[in-house]
């Protein structure tokens, strides 16, 4: 079965936005994503195999509605719950 994320050859999503931006993040919350994936990574919590999946497993809906890096930060409180840091939905708040 094809997850959220497998959408090769299909229709229907628009056009894709090719220009290049200066900036590699659009707000700064974004780049703290990326230090946070970076700094749990480095420290062996996950690996990107266990990323990856964590984003394809979110549900379709949500999946579509979210950027990319908001897919980002919700792979990550996945994986902060799938490991035992924090309680199922103590980030909920």
């Amino acid at each position: 079965m094809a997850r959220m994320n497998d959408v090769g050859g299909t229709q229907g999503f628009g056009v894709i936005d090719t220009t290049d931006d200066t900036e590699p993040f659009r707000a700064d919350w974004e780049a703290r994503v990326v230090g946070l994936y970076n700094t749990l990574r480095a420290q062996g919590l996950f690996n990107t195999n266990e990323f990856r999946d964590a984003i394809e497993s979110m549900p379709p809906a949500e999946y579509l509605a979210a950027s990319y890096y908001e897919r980002w930060f919700t792979a990550i409180c996945t994986l902060l719950e799938r490991k035992g840091v924090i309680g199922a939905g103590e980030l909920d708040d």
